[in-house]
């Protein structure tokens, strides 16, 4: 396992085996997203980004309270500086082409749930416990994370969530489509890491072949780059990735992919 220096101790990343799990490491204050958090958190997601080691990213919080309780209350004063973190923060994720998890336990609020909705893949701890707030604090939520709540839950969850600010509990979450999977605390760490793992050993260009599918297949149909789509499967069929799991299929071990 090795580590990545973060520039801050808020923000913890470790790598094993192709997998980088990000701690928001705040736990004094349920992993509020503390200004160092928001500032550190692009250039991270940035490096791993370009780190050859890593083919896949778990999202989670320090401890057992929270995975991110919102933002930081008492730096909110200053609420143009908050929005331009979140939105640096959102880019970063848009710029990034390895698959995410958010591994969620606890309180998944506000800016929290805004980073949680950045993942691909969300699974949750039956203590969790989702909302977004903003309506109380008279902030509106960014217009990505509007659009992330409307793809997952549909135009009339995602307004009774921001205009109510109630929370919604893991078996709400999961009933609405905000989250994948619900499992106990206990069963959370294998059942998050283990389908990281799964997800790391597979082609690393077909992964990300499925991801832009998916993003494009979101967009309006006069939006969509569908050349592009198209360039990346016919790239993962002409891959000596494509060769060794033909190989490995007939040979019956497992493939050992490079993502090439």
């Amino acid at each position: 396992m090795t580590s990545l220096d973060t520039g801050t101790e808020l923000l913890v990343v470790e790598i094993e085996d192709g997998v980088a799990e990000v701690t928001i490491n705040n736990e004094r204050k349920r992993n509020a997203l503390a200004r160092p958090i928001l500032d550190a958190l692009p250039r991270t997601l940035l490096a791993l980004h370009d780190d050859s080691r890593v083919r896949v990213i778990v999202l989670r919080g320090a401890g057992d309270k929270a995975f991110a309780s919102g933002a930081d209350i008492s730096e909110l004063g200053d609420t143009g500086a908050l929005r331009q973190s979140a939105e640096d923060v959102i880019e970063a994720f848009r710029l990034i082409d390895k698959p995410m998890l958010a591994m969620i336990h606890g309180f998944c609020i506000g800016a929290g749930l805004l980073v949680a909705l950045q993942a691909d893949i969300r699974v949750a701890a039956d203590d969790s416990q989702f909302g977004v707030p903003v309506a109380r604090l008279g902030l509106a939520y960014p217009f990505e994370g509007v659009q992330r709540l409307v793809a997952l839950t549909g135009p009339a969850v995602a307004a009774e969530m921001l205009m109510s600010s109630r929370l919604y509990d893991a078996a709400e979450a999961l009933r609405i489509g905000l989250v994948n999977r619900v499992v106990t605390v206990a069963e959370l760490h294998e059942a998050t890491f283990g389908l990281a793992r799964m997800i790391a050993d597979n082609a690393p260009l077909a992964v990300a072949a499925s991801r832009t599918a998916i993003a494009q297949a979101l967009l309006d149909s006069g939006e969509r780059d569908v050349a592009r789509v198209v360039e990346q499967i016919d790239h993962c069929f002409r891959s000596a990735d494509a060769r060794e799991g033909q190989v490995a299929y007939a040979e019956r071990r497992v493939p050992k992919f490079l993502g090439r």
